[in-house]
């Protein structure tokens, strides 16, 4: 891989290096195309890119509680939609009880990640067992069902007649991020072997342009004796992922992506010491969403740059407007006082705008958009 040489343009008191050695007094705001990819210009403001005191219209940041969210029926095809385009949809779904049906996805290729919960997942090419912090990505079309050992909750993201793939790992190499090795695949084992039947009677839920059709069999059709190929039901654990990071500078979202479909990506932010260097910037960086919706899903942790966020909600932030810590934690930052993050989140970016569903709609914290105000700012 090689590039030319490109020399920005600078104008007035600027740093030399982005995300370092700010001039005195000044916050840095990245202004750039492609979700990170594209050109890009840094900006050095006397004030905080997000200090506004009053917002009137639709485009805003939004928080919304998915502990609230209530589960719809009984199978994780009528999960209640959080947010979608025409890439994607994300939705969460709960349940404490084994499968006594299949289901199948037409629409797209899926990826569960496991916010709670532990057991197994049996499908078309076998049986695989699952746990917390698990991705489990599941190929279009394919018939399965789950058995849970303990209650468990799915953040439900849909590559919307898409597929799931690798990022580039480029100069890194492909072992960098996540070794494909510590891929686990689903296995015709003796518990796969063991839940197939001819005496009775199976149902195959399959969702298809949106709507659901009902599908019965007089056998399991889980009934395969082999395969080989490599399409397969895989699952990859937050805990293997190994982040790439500077102890100079502090990386960009994108070199944290996991997973790449059409029309977005998904990335992981894992625990990681924090930047060392006295000059580098010890937060993420106020940015603006220029071409990309960015959403974020908290799944464990002290989430180091957001006040009053607990595990299990989601913020979205529209593409149009800047964003960046909240004040205490980049305070926080300067001071240098916490030397790793311990959190897990999942990111989700779409190059199309997201729409909120009804149980988005129905948890949001409406206030969120004054998050960041200093408490001077409220008084």
């Amino acid at each position: 891989m090689r590039k030319w040489f490109s020399f920005p343009i600078r104008e007035g008191d600027a740093s030399r290096q982005a995300h370092c050695d700010f001039p005195e007094g000044t916050y840095e705001r990245e202004c750039g195309k492609e979700g990170f990819f594209g050109p890009a210009s840094h900006m050095y403001h006397r004030h905080p890119p997000t200090g506004w005191s009053e917002w009137e219209g639709p485009l805003r940041p939004h928080a919304f509680d998915t502990n609230r969210v209530e589960t719809q029926g009984t199978s994780p095809m009528d999960a209640p939609v959080l947010l979608s385009n025409a890439n994607v949809q994300v939705r969460l779904w709960r349940t404490d009880t084994a499968m006594s049906y299949l289901v199948r996805n037409s629409d797209g290729d899926d990826c569960l990640f496991v916010h709670q919960g532990e057991g197994s997942l049996y499908c078309d090419y076998g049986h695989l067992r699952y746990s917390k912090g698990d991705y489990l990505i599941i190929p279009r079309a394919t018939s399965w069902r789950l058995v849970p050992d303990e209650a468990t909750t799915l953040l439900m993201i849909e590559a919307t007649h898409g597929s799931y793939m690798s990022a580039e790992r480029g100069i890194v190499g492909e072992h960098a991020v996540f070794d494909p090795a510590v891929l686990e695949h689903a296995r015709i084992d003796d518990s796969f072997k063991a839940q197939q039947s001819d005496s009775e009677s199976w149902q195959v839920m399959i969702k298809s342009r949106q709507q659901l059709n009902r599908v019965t069999y007089p056998y399991n059709p889980l009934d395969a004796v082999g395969w080989k190929g490599n399409l397969t039901v895989f699952r990859l654990n937050w805990r293997d992922i190994r982040p790439l990071m500077s102890h100079r500078y502090h990386l960009p979202p994108s070199a944290h992506t996991t997973f790449v479909a059409q029309g977005f990506v998904i990335c992981t932010f894992v625990p990681r010491p924090i930047e060392s260097d006295p000059g580098a910037l010890k937060v993420p960086f106020y940015h603006n969403n220029d071409d990309y919706d960015e959403v974020l899903f908290y799944h464990q942790g002290d989430f180091f740059s957001r006040d009053n966020i607990d595990a299990g909600m989601v913020t979205l932030h529209p593409c149009g407007f800047p964003h960046g810590p909240h004040p205490k934690a980049f305070a926080a930052g300067k001071k240098h006082q916490k030397k790793e993050t311990d959190e897990v989140a999942v990111m989700i970016d779409t190059r199309m705008p997201l729409d909120m569903g009804d149980a988005a709609k129905a948890t949001e914290l409406t206030d969120y958009v004054y998050s960041w105000r200093t408490p001077s700012d409220a008084e």
